[in-house]
């Protein structure tokens, strides 16, 4: 139904609602009305619109080809979880490297927001700083669901499922903290570090922030968001490990992906396999689309297929 013509009808019900003097009447209007407001417990619009995905993964018969499979997903079903992207970080390199990312990464969930795509900031170990913002609000209000599997604090190395990780991240060069597989020349752990997130990503909207697994699965679960992006750092860390990261959303049944050029590892070259940091950050996504799931590029959140964001008629 056209806009015009179902302004008129909505105008039309509501002066016989309001005018109604037949009793009878007021029962059918009424449900007439509520069909066309549909309730739902959605805090973010439900909009129209699909997403073209280009996915790669690889199999353990041939662990070294990637194989490309294109798929559609509606952005409506579609959630993104920005991982630890922290204003600074004890790692001097690799807070260098989210700086590089940051404005890239803005750039994709604000295309992604717009076409209707969830946003979930999780900068763990800095919730706190954000308690009395509606983001935090927002998702401490949403409903309750139970998990189909159990929500777990860390989720570590399965060999039930994947062998160790192609890099050793277990190297720790600092006598001060637990820091380990920095690749700083002198790996001093620099203590306060900031937890906000970047500054370079904006947190607006319906967004939502949190990292507690539970909150993050009520929201996901009231928003009706099946396919989950996973963002950030670091990946072969908490990326994979978090309790709303990839093994994590894995086990609770969700359609989840790496977004494989928005992310990096905590990786040494100084460390076994001796490779650029680059190559051990690339070897990494490949055990996690070889064993967990599919990856994906930032540029599959942004465009909507063309004529699938019409209204509805």
């Amino acid at each position: 139904m056209h806009t015009a013509a179902l302004h008129q009808r909505r105008h039309f019900l509501n002066t016989v609602f309001q005018g109604c003097v037949a009793g009878s009447l007021f029962p059918s209007v009424a449900a007439v009305l509520a069909e066309e407001r549909p309730q739902s417990s959605r805090s973010i619009p439900a909009v129209p619109g699909k997403l073209s995905i280009h996915l790669r993964k690889r199999t353990a018969e041939a662990p070294g080809k990637a194989i490309n499979e294109a798929t559609e997903w509606n952005a409506s079903e579609t959630a993104i979880i920005i991982c630890d992207m922290w204003a600074d970080h004890p790692c001097k390199l690799a807070a260098q490297r989210v700086d590089r990312m940051a404005p890239k990464m803005n750039q994709v969930i604000s295309k992604a927001r717009d076409q209707g795509v969830a946003i979930i900031h999780a900068p763990s170990g800095g919730i706190e700083l954000y308690e009395d913002t509606p983001f935090r609000k927002r998702i401490k209000e949403a409903k309750p669901s139970k998990p189909p599997a159990p929500i777990q604090g860390w989720c570590y190395l399965n060999p039930e499922k994947e062998p160790p990780l192609p890099v050793d991240d277990t190297v720790q060069r600092s006598t001060e903290s637990t820091l380990r597989g920095c690749d700083d020349p002198i790996a001093d752990y620099k203590k306060n570090t900031d937890r906000h997130e970047h500054p370079a990503i904006k947190m607006v909207g319906y967004d939502v922030v949190s990292a507690n697994g539970q909150e993050i699965y009520n929201f996901l679960e009231q928003e009706q968001r099946k396919n989950i992006v996973l963002m950030g750092v670091h990946t072969n860390m908490c990326v994979l490990g978090r309790p709303f990261g990839i093994r994590q959303m894995t086990y609770l049944g969700k359609n989840v992906v790496l977004c494989r050029d928005l992310t990096d590892a905590l990786y040494d070259p100084r460390d076994r396999p001796f490779v650029s940091h680059t190559r051990g950050t690339e070897m990494i996504i490949e055990h996690i689309e070889r064993y967990w799931c599919p990856s994906i590029l930032g540029r599959d959140l942004t465009k909507i297929i063309p004529g699938t964001n019409n209204p509805v008629t």
